[in-house]
């Protein structure tokens, strides 16, 4: 792919909201640094962040140096495009570690090797350092406060008031495009469409101050079908740490993307190429029930942010809980997974006769809570609803089998979707 292909690439992708003037005519003149902001107010980033990490994927993939920068600095004010309310300002510490976890993240994304190395930084390199008097000397000179009203992620406050610490943020963020044009000649800005106002004051800046020129490119912000806010689930945002939000709910999070809206998300997440999109499409209206779109979409994006096996088990797991998958198959790490999922609890075994070991089915799913007493699991189990291992269990007074799943592991189930996980000791 080369660097005159880059804007064609994100418009059929449906990722070119819009960009400056001049800027298809720079990047067919040569390679261009280009450089994308990310806040460090959370310990991780969410799906909603994915779409600029795309941008600069792409943007690397077309021969462009990219730069990964995590605002340290810019994190102790936050960002008022697209907020209703000030932010609860975080202590340094905090931000701190939440640059290193996002600076992680970004890694999965991005080469750092080869011509095209990305480059990772950290604004409070330069912006903790800076002094009030350097900055309103040096920065806050070129800017009226006309100009700073106009730009919407201020006007769109003024009623309910902002603060002149969240109303300067754009003076810091047009000071960043100025410090990484000059110390790794960066021209380009990428960001979500929110942030077209803090852009192009950075914009401004570098032709104050040095007289070059530079651009902006922005991304659409990706909302669903059903008109609510992408990444956003019951349980809350999806976010790419494992600890945050697990890959099994990853992976289901794009198993679950509606029919509307997964040909976009092919489009915004993969590097899938047009026409391998373009037969999901097709098969998508020919055959929805497959969900094949779906599939593609989750096992990439599980992939790429978790890792193969991560992948391998989350669709264990899922084949289980979706598909009726048989439970003998499942890997230690997918009954691991599954533990954190599905109700799950520890249960002794009972001593019989001799060294063997025993627990009625009944004390077990009371245990397990899929009973709420030892009548209603009799009902229960005399009405063949019960199954353990995939097993259906019947009798009178059944017992738990010996041999347990990789050792340890019962897996109960009441009636079609009622999952519950046992880990047996002595």
């Amino acid at each position: 792919m080369s660097t005159t292909s880059l804007l064609a690439e994100l418009s059929w992708r449906g990722l070119l909201y819009q960009h400056t003037d001049g800027l298809e005519a720079a990047l067919g003149a040569g390679h261009l640094t280009a450089y994308c902001g990310f806040d460090p107010t959370a310990p991780s980033l969410h799906v909603g962040s994915l779409v600029p990490v795309m941008g600069l994927v792409h943007l690397q993939r077309t021969g462009n140096v990219p730069i990964a920068l995590v605002g340290g600095g810019t994190g102790m004010i936050g960002d008022p495009s697209g907020k209703s309310a000030e932010r609860q300002l975080q202590t340094r510490e905090t931000i701190e570690a939440n640059s290193r976890a996002i600076g992680a993240q970004l890694a999965r994304f991005l080469d750092f090797g080869g011509a095209s190395a990305a480059i990772m930084g950290d604004n409070a390199d330069w912006l903790l350092p800076l002094g009030a008097v350097e900055m309103l000397r040096d920065v806050g000179k070129h800017f009226t406060v006309n100009y700073m009203l106009a730009k919407e992620s201020v006007k769109a406050r003024l009623e309910g008031g902002i603060s002149f610490t969240e109303f300067s943020y754009m003076l810091l963020q047009a000071y960043d495009y100025l410090q990484l044009h000059q110390r790794h000649g960066a021209t380009l800005q990428i960001g979500g469409s929110d942030q077209w106002g803090n852009i192009t004051a950075g914009i401004e800046l570098i032709r104050r101050v040095t007289g070059h020129e530079a651009h902006a490119l922005t991304l659409p912000l990706v909302t669903t079908a059903a008109g609510t806010k992408f990444g956003k689930t019951e349980a809350g945002a999806v976010y790419l740490d494992a600890a945050m939000t697990s890959p099994y709910k990853f992976y289901q999070f794009w198993i679950n993307a509606d029919d509307r809206d997964v040909s976009r998300w092919l489009r915004f997440f993969t590097l899938l190429d047009r026409e391998a999109i373009e037969t999901l499409d097709r098969e998508t209206q020919e055959h929805p029930e497959r969900r094949a779109a779906q599939r593609t979409l989750a096992e990439d994006m599980t992939a790429r942010v978790h890792g193969a096996d991560a992948l391998k088990t989350a669709a264990e797991v899922s084949a289980l809980l979706f598909g009726g998958g048989d439970p003998a198959g499942l890997s230690p790490q997918a009954l691991e997974a599954l533990a954190a999922e599905i109700p799950f609890a520890r249960a002794k075994w009972a001593r019989a006769d001799g060294d063997g070991r025993s627990l009625g089915l009944q004390d077990a799913l009371v245990t397990a809570q899929l009973a709420t007493s030892k009548s209603d699991a009799r009902r229960t189990i005399q009405q063949g609803g019960v199954t353990v291992n995939g097993v259906r269990a019947s009798g009178d007074a059944p017992m738990l089998p010996a041999q347990c799943l990789h050792g340890s592991y019962v897996l109960l189930k009441k009636g079609a979707r009622n999952y519950a996980l046992l880990r047996m000791e002595d």
